[in-house]
């Protein structure tokens, strides 16, 4: 019996067992970051907004990657990768039509649903953009079921932006508020300057019905959601992305463990009220 055989029939039985999937694409975003576009064989692979799969190479190894893709399109699956170590590194090399193995989908979404009615305030930095991404598809595609939404995006330098193209149409959109800053302004460079707390005060949203939804390095979304707070949204209408050392995507290993939650069961995406004795603690 082969391999790929005896992966399609576990699938539905076993999520420790990987599903073989195709390479269909895989194009740049940024230096050091790349997008992989993966199908199945047959059938399709459902997520929501927020959710993980666990990437798997034969003989390489496995790690987690956010999915960057639409969730209306489950036959197109797409991750954004920053190459790291080993895995993501021969994820990198794979080319059309080659294998990879995927798990998952796993975790808690961002709250699309319970944010109707009201305005959603997306903050994201560097990388975090990539796990906000089937957010915004999400948004746009029911727009008449939110108040404002807000877009502000950080990065370090105008080339380290991801998704480009997207930007500029998502800027062009009348209902659709999209600020993007840089730490550091090279080339022709003419638009913000700063971190992308300071895009905060120039949005104008309802702090009593918006949701805030926050996704980047840790430092990045501490003084995040501090800013958010300052401007009157509460504790529970703030969720975060936590990424952490994720193995098995089940809570059985306890690589991911966040003091008594583990992120790949119990999140990644947590509400601020829930983890913030927690998120006070660096190095948890």
């Amino acid at each position: 019996m082969s391999t790929a055989f005896m992966m399609r029939e576990a699938d539905d039985r076993d999520p420790m067992v990987p599903r073989l999937f195709k390479v269909r694409r895989k194009w740049r975003e940024a230096r050091d970051i790349f997008t992989i576009e993966l199908s199945p064989d047959e059938g399709t692979h459902p997520f929501s907004a927020g959710q993980f799969n666990m990437l798997y190479l034969f003989g390489t190894g496995e790690v987690p990657i956010s999915i960057s893709g639409d969730p209306a399109r489950p036959e197109v699956l797409l991750h954004t990768i920053r190459t790291l170590g080993a895995v993501t590194r021969a994820l990198q090399r794979l080319k059309t039509d080659d294998l990879v193995g995927v798990r998952g989908p796993f975790g808690n979404p961002w709250p699309v649903d319970e944010a109707e009615g009201g305005d959603v305030v997306l903050v994201a930095g560097g990388l975090g953009l990539a796990p906000l991404r089937p957010v915004l598809y999400t948004l746009l595609a029911r727009r008449r079921s939110y108040g404002r939404i807000a877009l502000l995006y950080g990065a370090r330098k105008p080339e380290d932006l991801l998704f480009k193209r997207e930007l500029e149409r998502w800027r062009g959109r009348f209902d659709l508020d999209v600020e993007i800053t840089v730490d550091i302004a090279t080339g022709d460079w003419l638009g913000n300057v700063g971190v992308v707390t300071k895009l905060i005060p120039g949005v104008p949203f309802d702090p009593l019905s918006s949701v805030a939804m926050v996704c980047g390095p840790e430092v990045m979304m501490r003084f995040t959601v501090k800013e958010l707070l300052r401007h009157g949204l509460a504790e529970e209408r703030i969720f975060l992305s936590m990424e952490r050392n994720m193995k098995c995507g089940l809570g059985l290993c306890g690589h991911c463990q966040f003091g008594p939650l583990f992120v790949c069961r119990d999140g990644p995406v947590f509400q601020y009220s829930r983890i913030k004795e927690l998120f006070r603690v660096r190095e948890i």
